[in-house]
């Protein structure tokens, strides 16, 4: 499997080289050359499988020979090593809980792939570092913090916005020590973002190795598919079209939904649901693409101006837009109705939702009136706990702390803190 950029102007590479790289010289994101659609029968008999054969067979295309199929299997199998359930929460409606991992988030699915694939490339090289190099809105700092703790040869440094990630996310990512180091930035995500990528473009940080653990890194994105075959997996029996609501930032899980949909998983529609960083909505309605700064919310790790895996769903529909609505909608909704939906959600159901998933759900609400005969599932990436200053007093409910959380609680916080990107330079040089 090659890998291009869609900027087109750099040439094509391997997936290790990808893995490595993360951006392409020419700052486009990579993306695989072809996406070969599995057989029929995989998806005929997928409830006889696990999770694990699912996600070899799901992953083993953009592989290739790269990585041998042992090693690959175990890799998967490390990743994979928690439950990912279907939750019904009211007739119709499902929660896909993707937050049992060691982070509690969705994004420990990709970090631990990706730190696995990164470490497998490197055992030979047991002179050379690379140095992990992203930027976090929330989860991703905790779970590329967690995933890649203590793999040989990577050092890893997280730029997050300061005051702008809840108290418990902070702590996943600023507790660790080890290999781990926190930038906390005077500003919002995007600051964080632009800094990681002017970092990787400067030819005097060559000798550092950049590369990234955001979902621009092919290894990080890529395994975010795993989630809609698991989901299909554990609703195929009852026959109905399925509707995926994801809760919307970086883009990157809806992105790789729909790469699951183009290697023929059955699925009727996706939804991006958003706070008020609306980029993409806007986009639907008009047809021009306007990033603009993004918004505090209480939904955090939502809050993007210029989601990067934008440009990959484009991709798949070759940038026509009537095509892509066919498959695709975007809605945006305010703190307070995601606050409102938490409650509904709770009063009526008992289901204790966190504000990404509450917007999730008013999302697959709205359009599901388009869809009367399908199921709708939508997607929990975090756990509760993760934003309790919310949860808490907005349910007036106390939740206890699982085991995950415990660990870091009693830790000190250790960052050092940046304005500039001179800073970031200094810090790396």
């Amino acid at each position: 499997m090659k890998y291009y950029s869609l900027n087109h102007n750099a040439p094509k590479v391997s997936f290790q080289e990808a893995v490595i790289q993360g951006l392409a010289t020419d700052k486009g994101l990579y993306f695989p050359e072809t996406i070969s659609p599995l057989a029929p029968a995989f998806f005929e008999t997928i409830e006889n499988l696990s999770n694990e054969e699912i996600a070899f067979e799901a992953i083993q295309q953009f592989v290739g020979d790269e990585i041998p199929e042992a090693t690959l299997k175990q890799i998967i199998a490390e990743t994979l090593c928690f439950d990912f359930p279907v939750v019904e929460v009211e007739k119709g409606i499902y929660s896909l809980e993707l937050f049992h991992g060691p982070t509690m988030a969705f994004k420990d699915v990709g970090a631990r792939f990706m730190s696995r694939c990164l470490g497998y490339f490197n055992k030979d090289n047991k002179d050379s570092k690379n140095t992990v190099l992203v930027a976090t809105s929330g989860d991703t700092g905790g779970a590329v913090a967690s995933g890649f703790l203590g793999v040989t040869g990577v050092e890893v440094i997280i730029l997050y916005p300061s005051g702008k990630v809840s108290d418990i996310q902070e702590r996943q990512l600023t507790t660790l020590g080890q290999n781990i180091k926190a930038l906390e930035v005077d500003g919002v995500f995007d600051d964080c973002q632009d800094m990681v990528k002017k970092a990787f473009l400067d030819e005097s940080l060559k000798h550092k190795n950049l590369t990234s653990a955001n979902s621009i890194n092919i290894a990080r994105w890529l395994p975010q598919m795993f989630y809609f075959f698991f989901a299909y997996k554990a609703l195929k029996k009852q026959n109905k079209p399925l509707v995926f609501s994801c809760p919307s930032g970086n883009f990157g899980n809806i992105c790789a939904g729909i790469i699951a949909k183009k290697m023929g998983l059955p699925v009727e529609h996706f939804v991006a649901a958003t706070n008020v960083n609306d980029t993409v909505p806007r986009f639907l309605e008009n047809g021009v693409y306007d990033p603009k700064p993004s918004i505090a919310t209480i939904s955090n790790a939502m809050d993007v101006g210029n989601p990067s895996n934008f440009i990959r769903i484009q991709e798949m529909y070759h940038n026509d837009l009537e095509q892509f609505k066919k498959d695709f909608s975007s809605f945006t909704f305010s703190d307070e109705e995601t606050i409102a939906a938490m409650k509904t959600i709770y009063n009526a159901d008992g289901y204790i939702a966190e504000p990404h998933g509450a917007v999730g759900y008013l999302g697959l609400k709205k359009e599901l009136q388009n869809h009367p005969n399908a199921i709708g599932i939508f997607l929990e990436t975090a756990h509760p706990i993760k934003f309790l200053d919310t949860v808490e007093p907005t349910l007036n409910v106390k939740l206890p702390i699982p085991t995950q959380i415990e660990s870091v609680l009693g830790k000190d916080k250790v960052s050092v803190k940046i304005k500039t990107y001179e800073e970031l330079k200094a810090f790396l040089a």
